[in-house]
């Protein structure tokens, strides 16, 4: 299914919707595609992690961010399913929504901590 939303072109739309107010904060424009498909697919997302290493290089700021993104932030849907699953509630809440703003977070901040600790990748 990500392929699919990767080959249809719903994800560069996405990433060039979002583009801007990323470019605003910080974050680079290669991260930003890694930044919506982190919390639907592990998978995916290292796949994405694995081609800006290959295009940017690992000591690049773009490089640098997703590294940091990738660990610092979770598979949500998949976590809150599995977790839900097993201990059997049926209704998450407001634990989607603040998993998705922890995501948020940590994609701005990763952006903000490698600026902060490696000057020269700039």
């Amino acid at each position: 299914s990500v392929e699919m939303f990767k080959a249809s072109g719903a994800m560069d739309v996405l990433s060039a919707a979002v583009a801007p107010a990323a470019n605003f904060l910080g974050l680079p424009p290669q991260v930003v595609p890694m930044a919506i498909l982190r919390p639907v697919s592990g998978g995916g997302s290292l796949a994405l992690l694995d081609r800006i290493l290959n295009q940017a290089g690992p000591d690049s700021l773009a490089g640098r961010t997703a590294s940091v993104m990738c660990g610092s932030s979770e598979t949500t849907f998949y976590t809150v399913a599995v977790y839900y699953g097993a201990c059997g509630v049926k209704r998450t809440r407001y634990t989607l929504l603040a998993a998705l703003l922890a995501d948020g977070v940590a994609a701005l901040v990763s952006a903000a901590v490698v600026r902060m600790f490696f000057p020269g990748c700039l």
